[in-house]
């Protein structure tokens, strides 16, 4: 048994993670080292922290058998929500958004969390109530409420981005657990007879600053200098790059601060100034790389809680890249969603590296079986 696990053990993901961090480190250290942190530790290093740490979770993960978490996925589940409704009472709030539980030294966002807890407890349920027939409307009820419930409180903090980010995996994962031609149909044909409801709703849920936000997608040049000036700093960053780029340190838009967030949501924008479209054609293999792992991890899994649980990470990893990729180049909405791997963030940083080491838990029992 042992022999046969360490033979699924993959190297390729390893190096390719390694490769897509250390990129995103060497950017954080490019518009970050000249800056005056007042004693405090440069966000380089802490980034290198946090990679280090989520690396140690990331080969834990790989000695616990992944059925174990499906065991007690609704205990963790329970405990989010309960994170989640202390957000909103004790949380800390930063630029407006009530996400981070302070722990002293560091802060704790559940909103990360959620995207971990949810895609098990939604694994969890569909894998134990598979039908050779599929599933009809109502037995999508149940896990429906699970994604919609942290949805709502992560939408109360606001943030937009990452309660998408449940939406999605979610939704994938109930189409490849077997949902009927004519019910997906029957709710694709729904969903655009209510749309102008639901958008109606959805747009008087949103803060002011997300509905600009919007507003800006649709039309950056409305308002140049205020919340249209993120994305036009950004298109003009990528395409300053050129082919080859500007080299470390190069980058114009990024070390005279013209663009904002060039630490988090906005870095791939810095990576492109400086590696040019030689750069960004290499990092989009890299992650290209990861996508197509976790599609065979995912095909070659011998159970269905190991498949739905592959799909439901593979689908929120490839969410998360297009997005922000997407929102810097601005052809999509600006949604605060940070790029896997390269991002400054702890929690984002650890999540991204648990869900990799499951990817690859997976692959190395595909050949062990789990009786529910």
């Amino acid at each position: 048994m042992k022999e046969r696990i360490i033979e699924g053990f993959d190297w390729r993901l390893i190096i390719v993670m390694a490769a897509i961090t250390m990129m995103g480190i060497l950017s954080l250290y490019s518009i970050t080292y000249a800056e005056n942190s007042g004693g405090s530790m440069p966000l380089y290093v802490k980034q290198i922290l946090w990679a280090l740490i989520g690396f140690s979770f990331f080969l834990l993960i790989l000695f616990v058998d992944y059925h174990e978490l499906g065991r007690f996925a609704y205990v963790y589940y329970f405990c989010l929500i309960v994170l989640l409704l202390l957000v909103l009472v004790i949380g800390k709030t930063v630029n407006g958004s009530k996400r981070w539980i302070s722990l002293g030294l560091f802060s704790f966002q559940p909103s990360e969390a959620a995207r971990f807890v949810v895609v098990i407890v939604v694994a969890r349920y569909l894998s134990g109530r598979k039908k050779e027939a599929g599933y009809n409307l109502k037995d999508l009820l149940v896990p429906s409420l699970l994604a919609i419930i942290p949805t709502i409180l992560i939408l109360k903090q606001p943030d937009l981005g990452t309660a998408l980010g449940l939406i999605f995996p979610v939704t994938t994962m109930i189409i490849i657990s077997g949902l009927r031609a004519r019910r997906f149909a029957l709710v694709f044909l729904m969903s655009l007879m209510t749309f102008p409801f639901l958008w109606e709703v959805f747009w008087r849920s949103l803060k002011g600053y997300q509905r600009e936000r919007i507003i800006t997608y649709i039309d950056p040049n409305a308002d140049p200098l205020g919340m249209g000036y993120q994305v036009l700093q950004s298109k003009i960053a990528i395409g300053s790059g050129g082919v080859f780029g500007k080299g470390l340190f190069g980058g114009k838009q990024s070390q005279l601060n013209f663009l904002p967030s060039g630490h988090t949501d906005f870095i791939f924008a810095v990576f492109a100034e400086e590696w040019g479209f030689v750069g960004v054609a290499l990092l989009l293999v890299l992650y290209l790389i990861i996508i197509m792992i976790g599609i065979d991890i995912a095909y070659r899994a011998r159970d269905g809680f190991g498949m739905m649980l592959a799909s439901g990470i593979l689908s929120m990893f490839a969410f998360y890249t297009i997005v922000n990729i997407g929102m810097t180049l601005g052809i999509l909405p600006v949604v605060g969603v940070p790029l896997p791997l390269m991002s400054y963030g702890g929690t984002a940083m650890i999540t991204t590296m648990v869900f990799l080491g499951l990817l690859l838990n997976i692959k190395m029992r595909t050949s062990v079986l789990f009786d529910y």
